[in-house]
């Protein structure tokens, strides 16, 4: 059977040493480059363009919602105003009506008090005029 060839430890040493060179070397050459550096380049500037697009988009969004919030508080100041007049407005029929009610009821009192007075000066005068007839003898 043939033998393989026996490398020494040395020789082992130096072929690893001479592969990470090599490797060394290509990364080397790799990185410096120029079509490397334009595609990174390329790739910064999609990135730029995609964040300032979303930059953008955000933006729009906050305005819009910004927007949103200031004619949302429009209408609740609105709504606020027009339930304060509506409640002025009952505030007053409210008062209006009672106070027409304590008119009437006032009225009313007053007409009880009166009928009341008229039934009592009517008997009053049946006794006067009985009490007269009385003494009359008739």
């Amino acid at each position: 059977m043939a033998r393989f060839r026996d490398n020494e430890l040395q020789d082992r040493q130096s072929n690893a040493n001479a592969a990470r060179k090599a490797l060394l070397e290509k990364f080397k050459t790799a990185v410096t480059d120029p079509a490397l550096e334009e595609r990174r380049a390329a790739l910064e500037a999609e990135r730029l363009a995609r964040k300032a697009e979303r930059d953008a988009i955000r933006a729009k969004r906050e305005a819009e919602a910004a927007e949103k919030a200031r004619i949302e508080a429009e209408a609740a100041e609105k709504a606020r105003r027009e339930a304060e007049a509506i409640a002025a407005r009952e505030a007053a029929e409210r008062a209006e009506r009672e106070a027409r009610e304590a008119e009437e009821r006032a009225a009313a009192e007053a007409a009880l008090k009166a009928e009341q007075k008229a039934a009592r000066d009517a008997r009053y005068a049946a006794r006067k005029a009985a009490k007269k007839e009385r003494r009359r003898g008739y």
